[in-house]
């Protein structure tokens, strides 16, 4: 095999940076970094850890002058083991790929770096390591010194099935609109009783898909509204200026910071998004909403 590429395949990512490089640039590295990680897309999966390695080299560009043995002046190592805990900290994922994506994404937002090489790899799935590797290059929206804008702080209204029903949705969504922060909307089970599994995590799953239903319920009744699951869902809505909905299983079920209160609670789980976004202020509508305002939907 003539190919730098090819040659190196198997090789530590160093080596594959030093390969395919198309010019000589200094990189910074992370090798055998083993973490313990609830990670995977099969049901043996879940709720166990298992051990991941990461191996990461970041090309960075130089200074044109001596560094004067001055940290700040330099990409940091511990900027690489931060990315790794950032992307793990976001929420529980199915897949290496989109974490080396993340983690790739996250040193890619530094000002010096050019490429990134990230491979993660199971170790205990046998008596072999599987794993991803990729490698990705800074692109011309970070080169023009583009960054994306601090998060606006939401208006979190939790309705009840009433609310949802009521002809005076649009109207009430209008006055949350006015106030010119982002909206997001969280719904209550819906009335329609859920099936009874006799166990308590299937029971967990069904009623999070019960309110993940209700969910799209709601957002049948107005265009506006967008169904949204993930953190990452979230948030780039939020920055559109998108009145959502939130469907609660994902991050109920995957997040690193799952909230303390189940699908039976929830207004809880309501308060529980209200206070990760840093919402301004929270509603119910027809709905308790804690440590927020009641709307009273029975006047006609």
């Amino acid at each position: 095999m003539t190919d730098p590429d090819l040659s190196a395949a198997f090789g530590h990512p160093e080596d594959r940076a030093t390969a395919s490089a198309a010019r000589p640039r200094d990189r910074i590295s992370l090798r055998d970094h083993v973490l313990n990680v609830e990670i995977g897309a099969f049901q043996e999966e879940r709720g166990s850890q298992q051990r991941l390695r990461f191996d990461i080299v970041c090309e960075v560009s130089g200074t044109g002058a001596p560094a004067h043995d001055d940290v700040d002046r330099i990409l940091s190592y511990d900027t690489l083991v931060d990315a790794v805990d950032a992307a793990l900290a976001e929420e529980r994922l199915n897949l290496l790929e989109t974490l080396a994506e993340r983690i790739a994404g996250l040193l890619l937002q530094e000002p010096r770096a050019e490429r990134v090489f990230v491979r993660i790899e199971k170790l205990d799935r046998g008596p072999y390591a599987l794993g991803v590797e990729i490698v990705r290059s800074a692109g011309p929206e970070r080169e023009r010194g583009l960054a994306a804008p601090d998060m606006p702080r939401p208006v979190v209204a939790h309705l009840s099935n009433d609310a949802i029903a009521d002809p005076r949705l649009p109207q009430w969504l209008d006055t949350l609109e006015e106030g010119g922060a982002p909206v997001v909307l969280t719904v209550t089970l819906p009335e329609t009783p859920a099936p009874v599994a006799g166990a308590s995590m299937p029971q967990r799953r069904i009623d999070l898909l019960a309110l993940d239903q209700n969910a799209w319920v709601l957002a049948a009744r107005d265009p506006r509204c967008l169904v949204v699951g993930s953190r990452t869902e979230i948030e780039h809505a939020i920055r559109q200026g998108r009145m959502l909905v939130w469907a609660p299983s994902k991050i109920v079920l995957d997040s690193p910071e799952r909230p303390d209160a189940g699908p039976r609670e929830p207004e809880r789980l309501a308060a529980f998004l209200a206070d990760t976004l840093g919402a301004t202020h929270r509603v119910g509508i027809g709905a308790d909403m804690p440590g927020g305002t009641r709307l009273e939907t029975e006047a006609r």
